[in-house]
């Protein structure tokens, strides 16, 4: 009777803690991220800053397009507009410092799910849907290296082709996924035959991964310096359209207002004054709900953990010198991912460690917009995986250990992808301007003035569930001819599975999502 009472009383605690960590997130989940935090924590990859990083030019009165948030998503959409239009006048708003947020913080992986989630894509959404997402993702790589090369910024934002492995240490999950890779390749096989299992003792022969892997997917990949791209792309465009576009940092946008019968445009307030504007984009991901309250729960900020290790003294230029990626997966929920600087130290950019914590501390970083910190169980699992992930010989002695360790704030998607489109007037909670306020200009044939813009209104590119750099360039690029009214020129390529609707928004359920994931 004493051990059933025990055990009685252990399942009412059990119970009693499980019901306090979801009422805490549950909360968490009802709030307004709020404005980034002011003092956030230090990543690697902004030292040392950007030229730009705190660059703060005085506000127009007016602007066609103002652009809140200054990270990948914002620098292709301003990019992709700039370069079609020869005539808008563009306002970047940023509440930090340039290229802060998301973006600055990642790993700077350019690795798509392709094989991962073939079979559920497809059946959700067809064959054809899922084939143009899945092209869609793998675009992102061959365009980020078209444009550093135009803009010869390609040194700089080590924008590059890689060897990419996915290590799988649990028998079953690695079966699994080469059934699932099977499929992919059966359906795709134009972009799928560079793709291939390697089982574990050819692997850790191959590869030096640990003589625990039971084996790895290896095919292309890609990876580059995000924070470097971003920033040496807004100077680029700042130096060539300086008599139209603009960035202020330190400048956050606090709140928007409805036109009016005397303003015909949107009123974007900051601290440092107000804009109108005929047009609002929102691209700042995990802080979406802020300015667009009705995406809440349906755009997650979540923190995530990211580290900059010295390699092993085996693991350095000579084996692998940045051109090698790698995402690890030890059984159970969740991944590592891990990328390598070409110059330098070399060091390892490694992240993860979210599936490492207790439940109740991995829980806690859901809903959680605060980059300051980070989480301290999964810092710990990062700061001595590494060397366990490779074989002895592959690692090498130790140099040291973690160079710095920052959070970085997520958008986690309710349907888990991107929300990508015009906000529909219900969920942007604003009346648009009238059709009399879009920007006009003479047609070069009849001289007739027209419309150089979509219908006034808010835009939305958010919500990559940890997937933005294969997902944000090529969103922004089509949010971009979707403002400049061009939507001929994306239909051969962007996936309207990403459009944001009425219907999808209402569909879109967290709940289910999150259980999906953590049962799946």
């Amino acid at each position: 009777m004493g051990n059933v009472i025990s055990r009685a009383k252990l399942l009412v605690g059990a119970v009693y803690l499980i019901n306090q960590t979801l009422n805490s997130l549950e909360k968490r989940l009802k709030k307004s991220p709020g404005l980034p935090v002011p003092n956030p924590s230090l990543p690697f990859w902004t030292v040392p800053k950007s030229s730009i990083a705190a660059i703060q030019q005085p506000l127009p009165d007016h602007a066609d397009i103002v652009v809140v948030g200054s990270g990948i998503t914002a620098a292709s959409f301003v990019y992709n507009v700039l370069e079609a239009d020869s005539a808008l006048r563009v306002v970047v708003l940023e509440a930090r410092e340039v290229c802060s947020g998301a973006t600055g913080r990642n790993g700077g992986h350019i690795n798509a799910p392709l094989w991962q989630d073939w079979i559920e894509t497809k059946e959700q959404h067809g064959e054809k849907d899922a084939r143009m997402l899945i092209n869609f993702r793998l675009a992102h790589i061959k365009e980020m290296q078209a444009v550093a090369s135009k803009e010869d910024i390609l040194k700089e934002s080590q924008v590059r082709e890689t060897e990419h492995l996915e290590v799988h240490l649990d028998k079953d999950t690695f079966e699994e996924t080469c059934e699932g890779l099977a499929a992919w390749k059966a359906d795709m096989p134009e972009v799928a035959g560079d793709y291939e299992a390697v089982a574990s003792a050819e692997a850790q022969a191959k590869y030096g991964i640990t003589e625990g892997a039971a084996g790895v997917v290896v095919g292309p990949g890609g990876a580059m310096h995000p924070y470097r791209f971003v920033t040496n792309l807004f100077a680029k465009l700042l130096e060539r359209y300086s008599d139209r576009f603009s960035i202020a940092s330190h400048t956050p946008c606090t709140s928007i207002q409805a036109p009016t019968a005397s303003t015909p445009y949107y009123t974007v307030r900051t601290p440092s004054g107000n804009v109108l504007a005929t047009h609002v984009v929102h691209a700042t991901n995990g802080w979406i709900s802020h300015l667009v309250e009705p995406m809440r729960t349906k755009v997650v900020p979540t923190r995530g953990t990211m580290s900059a290790q010295r390699p092993g003294t085996a693991l350095g230029r000579t084996t692998h010198d940045g051109q090698r990626s790698y995402v690890f997966y030890p059984g159970g929920l969740g991944y590592d991912y891990l990328t390598q600087l070409p110059a330098g130290e070399h060091e390892l950019m490694f992240g993860g460690g979210w599936a490492a914590a207790a439940l109740a501390s991995a829980l806690a970083e859901l809903g959680c917009a605060d980059d300051a910190a980070f989480s301290v169980p999964g810092a710990a699992h990062l700061a001595g995986a590494l060397p366990l992930y490779f074989a002895r010989d592959a690692w090498g002695r130790e140099k040291g250990r973690t160079k710095a360790v920052w959070g970085g704030i997520l958008g986690i998607s309710a349907d888990g992808l991107p929300w990508v489109g015009r906000l529909p007037h219900k969920l942007a909670g604003r009346a648009p301007p009238p059709a009399s306020s879009a920007p006009r200009a003479p047609h070069k044939e009849t001289g007739e003035a027209r419309a150089t813009t979509a219908a006034p209104g808010e835009w939305i590119s958010a919500g990559y569930t940890g997937e933005g750099m294969v997902h944000a360039w090529m969103c922004g690029k089509a949010l971009a001819s979707m403002v400049l009214d061009k939507e001929d020129a994306i239909q051969d390529w962007f996936p309207e599975t990403l459009r944001i609707t009425e219907a999808r928004w209402k569909k879109a359920n967290l709940e289910e999502f999150i259980s999906h994931k953590m049962s799946g």
